[in-house]
């Protein structure tokens, strides 16, 4: 089924393909509301700019948004610690407040979010806009492939859709043959859930024999890692399915910002109308040129119960030339291309583990795998678990590996130590997927990298 093509802009503010100076005299307009009800009532940021000697107040455009620090996860984990249980960071009495949200805290403390109705109706009107730009259609049912926790991006993704008036179906904490079964049988056109469980539900259904790809469904919306837009894991999942991925991008703290629109496949379009997005250097922290990489800084612009104000994400991104000069929104080409703390460098190459999952991905027969590096004082040792497709024979296995392990030396030009695993052996992912793991020099232990 063709997508549409649509471009939805926020009714609120302008109609058709907005310019660079019109969304930017809408952000800067946003941005003034939103540091006159900040300033001076919220305690995190009003403290935060006395300490850097900065009149919020006094900044009349988004571009003027560089006078102001930086801020960091670490800083507001550290405020909530402090502040327990939800740190500083509220412009009105907590009983103004009617939702929580929460991030996994896989790599530490988890984050809480709280949101008042009014913020809470801020994002699921950017879930509007995004729906729009991705071709959403009256008639689309949704299923989410969730056990619904206190994630923010399940329960904001379903409300959105289902305040639009769409069949919002919740898969629950059930079994991925069961979740299949089920949307299979209410006929679902679109089904939402992280890029990796993409391809558990399609290696589920292949064992089951259920026929995806002649189903009702069109369309993938992923999120929560990368994946999307990994070009040999998203080809993956669209033969698996035989439907069209699109890519998604927010976090709970931030809210949903950007998404692949139907025209524009291999990019995420940033909402410009509910955020100011910056690519900085990391290291120099100066705007990066179209064509270089840099990371996401966001300012988002309508959740003034509990903002985020120059935001670093952590997310490595790409921007991109644009389509029509002087106009159209913000867009990151091959969406969010990893973690900027994830880079390691391997016999003098930097390395991501999204590039290695492009490769390892690319090669017919690998089920699932895992990313084991020692880091040591001198040069670090990687390691790759193969685990085959089921009915593979020990010499395919053999053959399989030999051929990873070859492509990653043609590739990045070190050699890898690959090892095959038994059918079954690694695990499986309903969230985020945990397949890069480091270790101490001596092997011991080992933390899942993010």
């Amino acid at each position: 089924m063709a997508w549409p093509q649509v471009m939805l802009v926020d009714s609120r503010s302008f109609g058709g393909s907005p310019s660079r100076s019109e969304l930017k005299a809408w952000q800067s307009a946003r941005l003034r509301e939103l540091l006159a009800q900040v300033s001076g009532r919220n305690p995190f940021w009003t403290q935060r700019w006395r300490e850097a000697g900065v009149d919020p107040r006094s900044l009349g455009r988004c571009d003027d948004l560089s006078q102001l620090p930086l801020v960091t996860k670490a800083e507001i984990l550290a405020d909530q610690r402090a502040h327990p249980p939800y740190g500083t960071n509220l412009t009105w009495p907590r009983e103004a407040y009617s939702r929580l949200h929460q991030t996994s805290g896989t790599t530490g403390h988890p984050m809480r979010w709280l949101d008042t109705p009014e913020s809470w109706g801020w994002i699921l009107d950017c879930w509007r806009q995004l729906f729009g730009w991705m071709g959403l259609i009256p008639r689309d049912r949704l299923y989410y492939a969730f056990s619904f926790g206190p994630f923010l991006g399940f329960w904001a993704g379903f409300e959105g859709a289902n305040r639009l008036g769409n069949l919002c179906i919740a898969g629950g904490g059930t079994s991925s043959e069961a979740r299949l079964q089920a949307l299979l049988d209410n006929e679902a056109t679109i089904v939402c859930c992280t890029p990796t469980y993409a391809l558990r539900l399609a290696e589920v259904a292949r064992e089951k024999g259920l026929d995806l790809p002649g189903s009702a469904v069109r369309g993938l919306l992923v999120a929560g890692e990368p994946g999307g837009n990994i070009p040999a894991t998203r080809e993956l999942i669209e033969q698996g399915w035989g439907a069209r991925v699109f890519d998604h991008w927010g976090m709970t703290e931030l809210g949903p910002l950007a998404i692949e629109c139907a025209d524009d496949p291999g990019t995420l379009q940033m909402l410009e109308t509910e955020c100011v997005a910056e690519v900085l250097n990391p290291r120099t922290l100066q705007p990066v040129e179209a064509g270089e990489e840099g990371e996401l800084v966001i300012t988002n612009l309508g959740r003034v119960g509990s903002p985020l104000i120059r935001y670093r994400t952590g997310d490595r991104v790409r921007l991109a030339p644009p389509r029509v000069a002087d106009k159209g929104f913000l867009r990151l080409r091959g969406g969010i291309l990893g973690r900027v703390d994830d880079m390691v460098t391997i016999r003098g190459n930097n390395l991501y583990p999204a590039a290695l999952e492009d490769v390892i991905r690319s090669i017919p027969g690998v089920a699932e795998f895992r990313i084991h590096l020692w880091d040591g004082v001198g040069l670090q040792r990687l390691e790759l678990e193969i685990e085959p497709l089921a009915g593979f024979s020990p010499t395919e296995v053999a053959a399989l590996t030999h051929r990873v392990e070859q492509l990653v030396r043609e590739r990045f030009l070190f050699r890898a130590e690959v090892r095959a695993v038994g059918v079954g052996e690694l695990p499986r992912f309903e969230m985020k997927a945990r397949r890069f793991w480091r270790h101490p020099a001596t092997g011991a232990g080992g933390t899942p990298s993010e």
